[in-house]
């Protein structure tokens, strides 16, 4: 596995066509999110036969890619693919073979190949929020009453919501290192992080295919938020989500409008939105579940023939 690299934006057509027959939902399926995040966990990757290869610190990603039919079972290649990063675990990482994430459909498949030789663990601070496409832009239902009252309260500042372009990503840009000043995010490791991920997102947006909106008030930036669709085509993936919290109802109402900013790009053929997952920090745990999401998509680590 001596060809994992950094990763580079001329990456993405290759990777896509190979994350794409996978179907995974998880965020970390994304090409652009493991372009932003590679400083912070030093995330790597490469293409083995007609597999997507990724790791960071901690170990590898389950393989995504497989037959040009789609089918992730290729137990062939997949052995073939253990056995180099087996190899490049043990020489590289003086470790066993280390999977730092995958979902059910990895932890099946390794369950199905090592047996009792592959020790699992699991996470909920790790855990992906995922939600109906329709829900997240109607927020139809008595559940979601009190978000439709945030957002319908939040329209007597006679906000504009546009997408970001060329023309405004200046400003979003702007408005993330304003924010980081006021919440002081250089004191607050994690939250400095991701500053630092949202940075090289903003930077290389328009190479990296991200899509994202903005809400203005009184021509002021309060909010931005940007993602990018999931190769398969029915999940939409949110990376990050910026707002002031100044005016009342600035975060629902720009999770509201970007839902149906996304509707009017991808129509019917979104099913999903993956707002990615919480860390463990218990407000954006509780803001999350408030949304009532369709999907809370468990991931696992995994260490074999430990």
């Amino acid at each position: 596995m001596s060809e994992l690299k950094k990763i580079e934006p001329a990456d993405r057509e290759w990777a896509d066509k190979l994350l794409a027959r996978s179907g995974f939902r998880g965020s970390e399926y994304c090409f652009g999110n493991n372009f932003i995040w590679q400083d912070i966990y030093g995330v790597e990757c490469c293409q083995f036969e007609n597999l997507y290869i990724a790791k960071n610190k901690h170990g590898f990603f389950f393989p995504a890619g497989g037959p040009v039919t789609g089918d992730i079972r290729d137990i062939s290649m997949l052995k073939r693919a253990f056995a180099e990063m087996e190899k490049y675990c043990r020489e590289k990482m003086d470790k066993p073979l280390t999977f730092s994430t995958m979902d059910g459909t990895g932890k099946e498949i390794l369950t199905e190949l090592y047996g009792g030789s592959v020790r699992f663990e699991t996470n909920r601070d790790w855990y992906d929020y995922i939600y109906g496409a329709e829900s997240l832009r109607t927020l139809r239902g008595k559940k979601l009453h009190s978000k439709r009252n945030h957002v319908n309260r939040f329209r007597d500042n006679e906000y504009v919501f546009e997408p970001i372009t060329e023309d405004n990503i200046g400003e979003c840009r702007e408005m993330n290192e304003e924010w980081c000043a006021r919440n002081e995010c250089e004191l607050n490791t994690a939250m400095y992080e991701e500053i630092c991920a949202v940075r090289k997102g903003l930077k290389h947006y328009f190479e990296l295919g991200f899509v994202g909106g903005l809400i203005r008030v009184r021509g002021r930036v309060e909010a931005f938020t940007f993602g990018e669709l999931l190769p398969a085509g029915d999940t939409f993936v949110t990376h990050v989500e910026k707002a002031f919290t100044d005016i009342q109802g600035t975060y629902p109402a720009v999770n509201f409008e970007f839902a149906n900013m996304l509707y009017g790009l991808y129509g019917e053929d979104l099913k999903y939105i993956n707002r990615e997952e919480d860390t463990g920090e218990e407000n954006l745990r509780k803001a999350k579940l408030s949304y009532r999401p369709e999907i809370l998509l468990e991931k696992f680590s995994a260490v074999v023939n430990y």
